[in-house]
């Protein structure tokens, strides 16, 4: 099942890129792709709790879904993943 996801703090093609690496690390999760100009995330997922799990990721990194708190913590999270998708190419 496809699932998409509105998220914070996406800023540009090294948060992309770094969402995409760490989603795919999830077994259950394929087809990963990230638009920018909506600040989503698309996926497929087995089954409907493996949405809880790449949300959950998605915090961890500094991309809480639009309905999670946004704090500091995130948003400092974001930029160091940010940074790190840029310097990964």
């Amino acid at each position: 099942m496809t699932s998409i996801i509105p998220i914070q703090n996406l800023k540009c093609g090294g948060c992309a890129k770094t969402i995409i690496s760490k989603l795919e690390e999830i077994p259950t999760v394929t087809n990963v792709s990230v638009t920018i100009e909506t600040s989503s995330v698309s996926f497929d997922v087995l089954k409907q709790e493996d949405i809880a799990t790449v949300k959950s990721k998605l915090k961890s990194i500094g991309y809480p879904s639009l309905d999670e708190e946004n704090s500091v913590l995130s948003k400092a999270k974001s930029f160091v993943s940010c940074a790190t998708g840029k310097l990964s190419d």
